[in-house]
Formats: structure tokens, C-alpha cells, sequence
């Protein structure tokens, strides 16, 4: 059966299944330090999960098996050019969440393509530097940004008047969200409603 496929005879070949159940559970457990650990506890988000995993996944796994085959390099860059022109069709994503997409598909090329010139030490150095500087700046407080949410507003006279704290006052009591700035986007004069762009703090 392995000689139709073209596989190698050995039904497994102990040292190397090793190094790659070890290096896939590396990949895995810093991955989950910043899908897990950061992206989801700082965002409340799971929507990204499912596809930040399987393209980390899916990227370790190539680059790993890869580097058994001699490919060519014109062969090589189209296969990762792939990654260079996909984007989401369906929605817009946010910069920051497709910044996770590339951070985990970062740590699945590094912890794939290591050889034996690559310490262990300097191998958990940068996977540690990578997870640890996403931990950083994601929760020291100078670097947090107002959180933006779009929404159709009804109450025109406040759109229209200059008192821009009662219109903020009145979308904390209607949204909980305490506004730090309103912009008006859109205004349908038919429905009497505006699309309006709010800036927030996250709690």
C-alpha cells in the first residue's frame, strides 16, 4: 500500500513521527497562548478561532512535510503566494484580527522550518518573545485603542444638536457603552435614522 502511494515502505518511522508530534505540540501550545490566552479573553471574540487554528495548522503542516520533498523554488513561492492573496470576501476584517492571522501562521512557519542549527533555548526564546510581546501590548494600557461599533440611531435632535454629551449620555444609556466620540456616517432623511460610528473603552 505505501509503495502505491509512493511513501516510504515503514509504516512510521519512529524519530521523525517524534519530531513532529513534539514540534506540533510546541506550534499548538504557543498558539493557544495568543488565540486562547489573548485574542479571545481581550476581545470576547470566537468567530476568528476556528480559522486562526486551521491555518496554523495547515501552515505547519506543510512546512514541516515540505522540507522532506525537493521542491522547486518557482513551485515553493506560488504555493505560499496563496497566503499572499486570499482575503475574506464575505465581510471586512479588521486589521488587528487579520494582525492574529499572521502572528499564528508566523509561529507555524518558525516552529516547522527549524533545524538542528536552532536550539532548543532559542526555539521556546522566540516562540516566548512572539507570545509574550502580544500579552504586552495588548494589555498595558498606553497602547489600548478605542474600540469602534457601527449602529442606527433614531433620535435625531440630538444628532442635529450641538450638546454632544447628551448624545453621548444617551448612547451609554441605550448601549452601555461609555462614548468617548460620535461620528455621523450616514443620515436617512426618509427613516428619520443615522448611521452613527461610536468610540468606546473597553471594559
Amino acid at each position: 500500500m505505501t509503495e502505491i502511494l509512493g511513501l516510504y515502505p515503514e509504516f512510521i518511522d519512529s524519530a521523525d513521527f517524534a519530531k513532529l508530534a513534539s514540534r506540533l505540540m510546541l506550534d499548538l501550545f504557543f498558539t493557544c497562548i495568543v488565540v486562547l490566552g489573548v485574542y479571545v479573553r481581550r476581545y470576547g471574540k470566537t468567530e476568528y478561532v476556528f480559522t486562526y487554528f486551521m491555518f496554523n495548522i495547515i501552515t505547519f503542516t506543510l512546512c514541516f512535510l515540505l522540507r522532506k520533498v525537493p521542491i522547486e523554488l518557482g513551485f515553493a513561492l506560488g504555493l505560499f503566494a496563496v497566503f499572499g492573496i486570499l482575503r475574506y470576501r464575505t465581510e471586512a476584517i479588521r486589521t488587528r484580527d487579520l494582525t492574529y492571522l499572521f502572528v499564528v501562521i508566523g509561529i507555524a512557519i518558525l516552529n516547522a522550518v527549524v533545524n538542528k542549527k536552532v536550539s532548543l533555548a532559542e526555539l521556546l526564546l522566540v516562540n516566548g518573545s512572539i507570545s509574550g510581546v502580544t500579552v504586552f501590548l495588548e494589555y498595558l494600557p498606553f497602547f489600548r485603542r478605542d474600540q469602534t461599533q457601527t449602529i442606527v440611531y433614531d433620535n435625531m435632535e440630538l444628532v442635529r444638536s450641538e450638546d454632544k454629551q447628551a448624545l453621548k449620555d444617551d448612547l451609554l444609556v441605550r448601549t452601555g457603552l461609555t462614548v468617548n466620540k460620535v461620528r455621523v456616517d450616514q443620515v436617512d432623511l426618509l427613516r428619520s435614522t443615522a448611521q452613527l460610528t461610536i468610540f468606546f473603552k473597553e471594559h
